[in-house]
């Protein structure tokens, strides 16, 4: 839809089989400074002309560090569980030929497909506002697919880096299962969260849990990165649903299947529901003149014609300068049609079409960012708690990432169309 294929056709003129995608939240259809190779704010995952996945095989007990990265040195992928200085598990892993990986992380050496970097909230995310210390790890994670129908995502906390291993040191929370495999969690952490009810109007938010090397999922740790595992949940697995969100303390990605991408609204229906708009001619209640949502190619600068609302009420208008209240915050006006105080902010259309559950025309506003998407669309994501930090939740605007706020989290948008 948006992306082209990462890989070549698996065979001549043959449409590429996508496995889904994936979407980093807080970003409106593209990075700030645009997106570039690995880096970007979409990644779709496609069938690999061969197979790159790998799977667990032999099991080696080491106790010199010699002999553990003479292991990791064989070219094969390796996962090292490091129990003491004298005491090393080296899990071996061998080719599959019916997987493929794709691995996630901040990294930009060449075994993560997906770059991905610390999202600053409210869509900042320009130069000067780097982080200092970012908390994503280098190899965060790996989604693995399954090469036949159908098609069955699942997630692994870590990454395998440039010599192919995974290596969890000393600090590193890990245990041998009651089968004897090892496991292991990485310092912050992999949370995912499925929807209950897919992702729709209908679904309500799920349970955030963590998931391990090897895939097993568990409730969450106290703290993001607390020595002590959680509590195993054998109910559930990490085989990645439609609208799964994945967490990589630092970043939140969203995971569309490539059958619920087929029901999204794509760019193009965004782009007829905002001529939509503005072909109805919404009007100024008080200054009369026409109201135009910028182009979507126009995310960044505040037009002349663009419309404003009040956030409390929900009452659209043109910008305007009057309306200031000695006793009320800087940015909070009294609303001259209903004389409601609030935020009083330009109103951006979200453009990121991975985000809606509907195709519902855009009558819905966040606060108090002001990114306008439909109805059950506003109100799926200001119900749905994002890890925030090391162990705070909140909600927020999936287009900017701003903490939402208010009663709702959102308002609908009261326009007055043309008096003649």
């Amino acid at each position: 839809m948006f992306s082209p294929g990462q890989e070549e056709p698996c065979a001549p003129n043959k449409e590429p089989v996508k496995y889904g995608e994936l979407v980093v939240l807080g970003y409106n259809g593209a990075l700030p400074n645009g997106d570039r190779g690995r880096r970007k704010s979409r990644f779709a995952l496609y069938k690999r002309p061969k197979a790159n996945g790998v799977k667990p095989s032999t099991v080696h007990v080491i106790s010199t560090p010699q002999a553990s990265k003479a292991i990791s040195c064989k070219g094969q992928h390796s996962i090292s569980y490091t129990l003491s200085r004298n005491q090393t598990v080296v899990v071996e892993y061998t080719h599959d030929k019916d997987t493929d990986m794709f691995q996630v992380g901040r990294s930009t050496e060449s075994p993560i497909d997906f770059v991905v970097t610390d999202t600053i909230s409210g869509g900042q995310n320009n130069d000067e506002a780097q982080i200092t210390q970012s908390t994503i790890s280098r190899f965060a994670c790996r989604i693995v697919c399954d090469r036949s129908e159908p098609y069955t995502a699942r997630i692994f906390a870590a990454g395998f880096d440039s010599s192919k291993n995974i290596f969890l040191g000393e600090k590193a929370a890990k245990w041998k299962n009651p089968d004897g495999h090892m496991d292991g969690l990485t310092t912050n952490g992999v949370l995912v969260m499925h929807p209950r009810g897919g992702f729709t109007e209908e679904s309500q938010p799920g349970v955030w849990r963590e998931i391990s090397v090897c895939g097993d999922v568990y409730t969450l740790r106290e703290t993001r990165s607390a020595q002590q595992r959680g509590k195993l949940v054998e109910s559930e697995t990490n085989v990645l649903q439609d609208g799964s969100l994945i967490d990589l303390c630092g970043a939140t990605l969203l995971w569309r299947t490539a059958d619920g991408l087929f029901h999204t609204p794509t760019q193009k229906h965004i782009e007829a529901l905002r001529q939509e708009i503005n072909a109805a001619r919404p009007q100024c209640p008080v200054g009369l003149n026409t109201l135009v949502f910028p182009s979507i190619n126009r995310k960044e600068v505040v037009e002349e014609k663009q419309p404003w609302a009040y956030l409390s009420c929900g009452h659209v208008h043109g910008y305007h300068n009057w309306g200031h209240r000695s006793d009320t915050e800087a940015n909070e006006r009294e609303c001259p049609m209903c004389r409601t105080v609030g935020p009083y902010v330009p109103l951006w259309l979200g453009c990121e079409a991975g985000f809606y559950v509907d195709a519902g025309p855009p009558t819905h506003a966040f606060t108090p960012c002001g990114h306008v998407c439909s109805e059950k669309s506003a109100k799926y994501w200001s119900q749905i708690p994002l890890p925030h930090g090391t162990h705070a939740f909140h909600a927020a605007c999936p287009f900017c990432a701003t903490q939402l706020v208010g009663e709702q989290n959102c308002i609908k948008l009261i326009f007055q169309g043309p008096v003649d």
